[in-house]
């Protein structure tokens, strides 16, 4: 499980160093500016609609009832290709039919995201005119994520977690031709479109190369894995729907705001969810699968087993990132994208988000096993009504938030709501038994916690040497401090981590 862990992260990895590169070019080019808040919304959209109805609900729905169903293949009979086969037509019908509603529509679709645009009629008109060239995107995306799934559950990783790569590669190809375009926000979302169409290419030739394709058949949703899967998509919907309430509600709040904040959201998102992709989704993409089949063949213990070590290797990989965020916002922001039309004035405020977002991260690495204990067992209510409780005092707080605090305020609250979310499941899993931390796992928090202390230390007073070993340079003098100090944080986080699991008897192999 662990090797399928580092497959997905190593091939995430990929995929977030080209977006980073895609969003150093983007910062140059688009700046923090009009443009870039048009174009932040035409790609924030169709991203809001497949969290809803592709990623979240469809993974939590689909790959348990897959699993469950390939794992018994034989009596089955073919149960799982006919189960794929009928989703498949399904969900191409049902993205069809949206696309065709949503196009026309797109300008009240565009003054409900953004409402605070209105206020500036060339704004508006570009991000509808940009919103209609990527939506598109929503339909590939959603029937990459069935493709995905199918891959995922047969324990094929690889094609699916490098499929993102290939939107950042579009991207910055359509950016190097920006001048072919009205403009480069164009550019962007032409790129954003045509790597949907390459996504899909990818994981349709990967399933059929391994004889797992799913292919257009009649739909009919009266057979029980069809029922089951509706009984717990519905609930898993609207957990998801309201989840990205809260990403809507930092969109429109921050439409408000002045200009650059919808950027600044962006960007400290975009270093934020570097984690989030690398290890939290790497581990619960291979946890679900691996839980479902266990609990189906009897083997709880062996699941229980199986969570703990992801949720371990998860905090463990995810705790430094979250140390730099705290301490070094400023620096990173400004290392990493302040440059051409990114200005110091820019990298100051997404700093700002970008600690705020450090806070939540712990809390969202750790959700991902915690909502295993529930999805593996296709419980979807639960977590339906985790979420809901969280997200309400989620929007409550950015309301609150944003006054005193501006754009940092909206990422604060995302904070506390996924700490509440993460409260609640947690709390119901031990209750009910679908959760049982060991020893190893307990080990390694305290070893985290430890080497956490030492790198704080060290980002604290080690930043003050880099700055001062690192000569003066033309060009890219805080990349080079900060590449420093990763090096020095990374040695006395590694040496202090690993010797605190052996200070309790465990070793790497065996923890």
């Amino acid at each position: 499980m662990i090797r399928s862990i580092l497959s997905v992260g190593g091939w995430t990895l990929v995929s977030r160093v080209t977006g980073f590169a895609r969003d150093v070019v983007m910062a140059a080019i688009l700046g923090a500016g009009p443009l870039a808040d048009a174009f932040v919304v035409a790609f924030r959209l169709p991203n809001h609609f497949r969290a809803i109805f592709g990623e979240g609900a469809f993974n939590t729905a689909f790959v348990p009832s897959y699993a469950g169903l390939s794992e018994t293949e034989k009596a089955a009979a073919g149960a799982a290709r006919r189960f794929a086969d009928r989703i498949f037509t399904l969900m191409l019908l049902v993205q069809i039919a949206f696309l065709a509603l949503a196009m026309p529509a797109m300008p009240w679709v565009v003054r409900a995201l953004a409402p605070g645009f209105s206020e500036d009629p060339e704004r508006f008109a570009l991000a509808v005119s940009l919103t209609r060239i990527t939506f598109p995107y929503l339909l590939f995306m959603t029937l990459v994520t069935l493709f995905s799934g199918i891959l995922n559950a047969h324990r094929r990783f690889a094609v699916a977690a490098g499929a993102p790569v290939l939107l950042n590669l579009s991207m910055l190809v359509a950016l190097s031709l920006a001048a072919l375009f009205p403009n480069a926000a164009y550019a962007a979302a032409w790129g954003v479109t045509v790597s949907g169409v390459l996504q899909f290419a990818l994981v349709w030739w990967a399933c059929r190369r391994a004889g797992i394709a799913p292919t257009l058949t009649t739909p009919t949703l009266g057979d029980p894995a069809m029922r089951r899967f509706f009984k717990v998509l519905g609930p898993a919907v609207i957990g998801s729907a309201g989840f990205q309430i809260a990403s809507f509600a930092d969109t429109i709040i921050a439409s408000f705001l002045p200009t650059g904040a919808v950027s600044a959201l962006y960007y400290a998102d975009r270093l934020y969810q570097l984690p989030f992709g690398v290890i939290a989704i790497a581990a619960g993409t291979v946890l679900l699968p691996e839980m479902s089949r266990r609990i189906a063949a009897g083997d709880v213990a062996g699941a229980h087993a199986a969570q703990n070590r992801a949720a371990g290797f998860s905090l463990a990989l995810s705790a430094p990132f979250t140390v730099a965020f705290l301490t070094l916002p400023a620096l990173i922001m400004t290392a990493l994208f302040q440059r051409g039309a990114f200005g110091a004035e820019d990298a100051a405020r997404a700093a700002s988000v970008l600690a705020a977002y450090g806070l939540a991260l712990p809390a969202v690495v750790l959700l991902r096993s915690a909502l295993a204990s529930f999805y593996a067992r296709q419980d979807t209510l639960t977590p339906l009504i985790a979420s809901l409780t969280a997200i309400a005092i989620n929007v409550a707080l950015k309301v609150v938030l944003t006054g005193p605090y501006g754009v940092t305020g909206l990422a604060m609250a995302t904070a506390i709501g996924q700490w509440v979310n993460l409260g609640i499941l947690v709390a119901l899993a031990w209750r009910r038994g679908w959760m049982a931390p060991g020893r190893t796992l307990g080990a390694t928090v305290v070893g985290v916690v430890v080497a956490c202390i030492a790198l704080a230390a060290t980002a604290r007073y080690g930043l003050p040497l880099a700055d001062a070993l690192v000569p003066a340079l033309p060009r890219l003098r805080e990349m080079a401090v900060l590449g420093l100090l990763g090096i020095a944080g990374t040695l006395v986080y590694a040496v202090l981590l690993l010797g605190t699991l052996r200070l309790f008897g465990l070793r790497l192999r065996r923890a």
